[in-house]
């Protein structure tokens, strides 16, 4: 059996990367090949030929091929939606402008073209490549959704909004951006208008704080 690129790699280290600014280089290289190639074509050599690292070093960091696309998925999430969410940073008693921070943060995420080349990516890999399909998953969906939930669990201690089902709640707020535009961002189609963004932002946020602010 011929072996692959991934079965000589070494196991990560742990805790924070030794030199940041390479890290960072990195993942900027790996973001801009996954996006051109594709999770599948998608080149590790090529990446560190890019990056001016090893072969070697990419896999002391992120084991391999699909645990550097885990890293890049997750960088992209905290940069553009996790820190603002998960951190707790947003007011528990102004849920429709938290709300719409967080919706505006999300459709910037959803509306990149990178973010779509990955959705385009996972999606045609999705038998063949299912470590990939669960990192994706888990850095994206999962953790905005759980982070959501969490927000919307500290509203409903506050008083400020009834959510007997904080998770099924944030899907249902998050999968109200899902739609029309993003169907046509996944098929190359011409994209919404900065002004439909908002449009859709404002109705998302009007629909959900009707069905689950408090009734006094």
């Amino acid at each position: 059996m011929t072996k692959t690129e991934d079965d000589a790699a070494p196991k990560p280290r742990r805790g924070r990367p030794r030199d940041p600014e390479r890290y960072r280089r990195i993942l900027d290289v790996a973001r801009s090949h996954f996006y051109a190639h594709g999770l599948e074509r998608a080149s590790v050599d090529a990446i560190a030929a890019e990056a001016g690292v090893s072969k070697m070093t990419i896999y002391s960091h992120f084991t391999s091929k699909e645990g550097l696309f885990e890293a890049e998925v997750r960088d992209r999430t905290e940069r553009v939606v996790g820190g603002l969410v998960g951190a707790g940073m947003l007011d528990e008693k102004e849920p429709r402008k938290a709300l719409l921070a967080i919706g505006e943060q999300f459709l910037t995420l959803a509306r990149e073209d990178e973010a779509l080349g990955q959705f385009r990516s996972v999606y045609g890999a999705a038998g063949a490549q299912p470590k990939a399909c669960q990192a994706f998953y888990r850095q994206g969906a999962d953790r905005l959704i759980g982070d959501l939930a969490a927000y919307l669990r500290r509203a409903d201690a506050a008083g400020t909004l009834t959510v007997r089902h904080p998770r099924q709640a944030a899907d249902l707020f998050l999968a109200m951006f899902l739609g029309d535009g993003h169907i046509r961002g996944l098929l190359m189609l011409d994209m919404p208008s900065a002004r439909e963004d908002r449009a859709l932002l404002r109705e998302a946020v009007r629909v959900f704080m009707a069905a689950y602010t408090r009734v006094v």
